[in-house]
C-alpha cells in the first residue's frame, strides 16, 4: 500500500472567520472522480419523473475537512467596506463619462 501525500492549497476563507487557510485538493489522477472530489447523482421526482435536483458524494481520494489556518486576514474597519462595485464619485453611482 502506498501512502498518500497531501495536495495542499493556500485559499481564502471567510467562515468562521477570514483567513489563508492551507488545504487538501483531491487526487487529480483519481479514478473514481477524475480529479473533481466527489460524484454528482441525479435524482428526479417520486410521482412526476422529472428532474429534481443533484446530489454530490465526497471521493475518499480527498478529506475536505483537512485544513489549517496560516494567516487571519483583519476585517477592513467599516468605513472603508464596499458592498458594490459603483463609482462613489459619479451621479448616481454610474458614471456616463468615456473611458479615456
Amino acid at each position: 500500500m502506498t501512502r498518500r501525500l497531501p495536495r495542499l492549497r493556500i485559499r481564502v476563507t471567510d467562515w468562521p472567520r477570514r483567513a489563508l487557510v492551507l488545504t487538501d485538493t483531491p487526487d487529480p489522477d483519481c479514478t473514481d472522480c477524475e480529479g473533481e472530489g466527489g460524484i454528482e447523482h441525479d435524482y428526479g421526482d417520486y410521482e412526476t419523473g422529472e428532474y429534481a435536483g443533484t446530489d454530490w458524494e465526497p471521493c475518499t481520494c480527498w478529506d475536505d475537512t483537512r485544513r489549517w489556518v496560516v494567516l487571519p486576514l483583519p476585517r477592513h474597519p467599516r468605513g472603508l467596506r464596499r458592498d458594490d462595485d459603483r463609482d462613489p464619485w459619479a451621479a448616481n453611482g454610474y458614471s456616463n463619462e468615456p473611458p479615456f
